[in-house]
């Protein structure tokens, strides 16, 4: 996908967040890159296979005191390589493109990522059918 496209969708999931989280949002650079750096990786520990689809860089909204102020933007970088990597069709990209954006914001509010995995695991498995929904 070329960048230009790849970078409006990152705008489009950004502008789709709810209202109530997009007003408590300042200070914050969403930007597009290629890779994780090496130095990146080696940070985090993730061995080369491990796709690292984006990352936070800041202070989370919940540890900002009366004293926050006159400080560089918190970034939120989104990796273009790996997403598509893990995706094959440009509707998968953009779905997970959303999933990254709505993780990366969850750091900002101070979640963890034990605690992003496991609001992810109980919203994928609210969108699969219950048994008693399924027709017969």
């Amino acid at each position: 996908m070329e960048r230009e496209r790849f970078e409006k969708l990152v705008e489009e999931a950004m502008a789709s967040l709810p209202k109530p989280f997009k007003k408590l949002i300042h200070n914050v650079a969403v930007i597009v890159e290629d890779n994780p750096s090496w130095e990146t990786r080696r940070k985090f520990g993730a061995p080369p296979s491990t796709h690292i689809l984006g990352l936070y860089h800041g202070v989370p909204f919940a540890h900002r005191g009366p004293y926050y102020g006159n400080v560089p933007p918190d970034v939120i970088v989104i990796y273009q390589k790996p997403i598509e990597a893990i995706c094959r069709t440009d509707e998968e990209i953009r779905e997970q493109i959303q999933d990254t954006v709505i993780h990366e914001v969850g750091h900002y509010f101070g979640f963890s990522d034990r605690e992003l995995r496991e609001i992810e695991r109980q919203s994928r498995a609210g969108k699969r059918p219950k048994p008693q929904d399924k027709e017969t």
